[in-house]
């Protein structure tokens, strides 16, 4: 199947940006803060992009209401929840169960990946390796230098980070506490998710029961917007099975939308509040039409280079970058806010610190504008 985009006629209902903005605000639990466990929140969402260890923390703080930094990390020492690279091949911070039946679903493009390493991995069996890793990291959890090492004693002439690589790619590698904790520090150390979690791997969530989950977290959205978080490819037939239970849309620029047909779709005058997000938020990233969130003017605005910014809503779409000092909640609007607007945007800056950061005494400063 082409991964183009598919244009529908007219007869499908509209859903201009502000429609999709605002239905995908509502489905990331941004539209008012959701009163749900953490548990059932980073289920919902479909885990949560965890490539630092604070951004899920942060994440949850603009989406739930009564959110405290402990309730994520004693999921995480209790196991319930992991951190492990599945979409995109980046790591997400996901339920147990969703890590046993995810990752599975993303292993044809952990597999891909590994096609770009093949130079490197010339002459290396890659089931022994999978098997050397597992005894490896199942006997003691390694961090990736440490099983690199130990790669390279069976296969010298290998190159060092495709054998990493590999052992990444081919088996479900979950990082051990206390990597993740709230307030602790630690090295990367990887074990297996079946080891970790004491229980057997489980068959991949089928690509069907992925795609009403996804629109359930970031719909109304294309099969392209899928894959895009997906970071897979051929998902359109599983969308096609599944036409006759969904609803369609078309965007401004005609391409098919789906939906489930009781998910919410408020008014596109419903009101956003400002909300702060951590570097690489989902919601920046889970479309490959990101224009519901992101105004063309201001495309690439929220990344420099390798780094991501961390990045402020307003009225429900980016509108600039924030930054803790040491002393301060730096923000820095894209355009010059009006003085309502600056008012919203304090409040909400005051309330995710009383979150996040209890006890702290922290100003809040408007920077220049951000050009």
């Amino acid at each position: 199947m082409t991964n183009t985009k598919r244009s529908v006629t007219g007869t499908a209902p509209l859903l201009g940006t502000r429609a999709l903005n605002r239905a995908t605000l509502g489905r990331q639990l941004l539209l008012r803060p959701a009163r749900l466990s953490v548990a059932a929140a980073v289920e919902h969402l479909l885990g949560l992009q965890a490539q630092n260890v604070k951004p899920p923390y942060y994440a949850l703080a603009a989406r739930l209401d009564g959110f405290a930094p402990e309730a994520l990390s004693r999921l995480m020492a209790d196991r319930e929840v992991v951190r492990i690279v599945t979409m995109r091949s980046t790591i997400h911070t996901h339920t147990a169960d969703d890590c046993l039946t995810l990752r599975p679903l993303v292993q044809p493009a952990r597999d891909r990946e590994l096609v770009t390493f093949r130079k490197g991995l010339a002459g290396v069996d890659l089931d022994r390796l999978a098997g050397l890793a597992r005894d490896l990291v199942e006997a003691e959890p390694r961090t990736m230098g440490q099983l690199r090492e130990a790669l390279l004693q069976e296969w010298p002439d290998a190159d060092p980070q495709a054998l990493a690589v590999a052992a990444r790619c081919r088996l479900p590698l979950v990082q051990v506490t206390p990597r993740g904790l709230w307030g602790q520090s630690g090295q990367v150390r990887l074990t297996t998710a079946e080891h970790w979690l004491g229980r057997p791997a489980e068959p991949a969530v089928t690509p069907e029961a992925a795609v009403l989950r996804y629109l359930a977290a970031f719909g109304p959205a294309s099969v392209r917007d899928m894959q895009a978080w997906a970071g897979m490819t051929r998902l359109r037939d599983a969308f096609e099975r599944l036409r006759p239970r969904l609803v369609t849309f078309r965007d401004d620029t005609g391409a098919e939308l789906f939906d489930l047909p009781d998910a919410p779709r408020p008014d596109p005058e419903t009101p956003a509040p400002p909300r702060f997000l951590p570097e690489f938020d989902n919601l920046l990233l889970s479309h490959a039409d990101r224009t519901r969130v992101v105004p063309p003017e201001y495309r690439g605005r929220s990344w420099q280079g390798n780094l991501a910014h961390c990045t402020l809503l307003v009225d429900g779409f980016l509108a600039g970058l924030w930054r803790l000092e040491e002393d301060a909640l730096v923000i820095e609007p894209f355009e010059r806010l009006t003085r309502d607007r600056q008012d919203e945007v304090t409040a909400e800056g005051e309330r995710m610190l009383r979150v996040m950061h209890p006890g702290s005494s922290y100003d809040i400063r408007f920077g220049a504008v951000r050009t």
